[in-house]
């Protein structure tokens, strides 16, 4: 179980530096390192299934490493650079706890519902990722696209919409 969990605690050490990152308003690195967590993220599970090393503890710490470095970091994130800048910091705020919030609870109907054939509502590695990918162009988007976009993901998040596994 050495190499699943080593990768699934990469992908929550990037997610600690994207916080970092974009802390320090080095916020192209902060995407760049979600997305990298999406690899690592992609690769934990695959490998666990492949060398038959799954385990209830190493699905607990997936969800864990995936609410930092899906919703948080993403979420915060645009807070820094786009949202507060723009509306404020309790406007802000309220968007980027959604998404958060959305995003936990989503990762934990996942825990619990046992789904292997679909995932229930979008996935909050998807999510991240297109947050993450939002903060790249942020500088060609209204600060009222970025918003909305979160709070629609946010939902989708939590929606029970059937989402393919690929």
């Amino acid at each position: 179980m050495f190499l699943p969990n080593a990768l699934t605690l990469l992908n929550l050490a990037l997610g600690g530096g994207a916080l970092v990152c974009a802390v320090e308003g080095g916020f192209l690195w902060a995407a760049l390192l979600i997305l990298l967590a999406g690899i690592s993220d992609t690769l934990d599970g695959r490998i666990a299934r492949r060398l038959a090393m799954t385990s209830e503890m190493g699905k607990e710490l997936d969800s864990l490493a995936d609410l930092v470095s899906f919703g948080v970091a993403p979420a915060m994130l645009l807070y820094l650079q786009v949202l507060a800048p723009a509306y404020g910091s309790a406007v802000a705020y309220l968007v980027a706890l959604a998404f958060m919030l959305c995003g936990a609870f989503r990762l934990a109907r996942f825990n619990v519902l046992n789904i292997s054939e679909y995932f229930v509502g979008v996935p909050i590695t998807l999510a991240g990722g297109v947050l993450a990918a939002v903060s790249i162009a942020a500088g060609h988007l209204p600060a009222s696209f970025i918003a909305v976009g979160m709070l629609v993901l946010a939902g989708l998040m939590i929606s029970t919409v059937r989402v393919p596994k690929l």
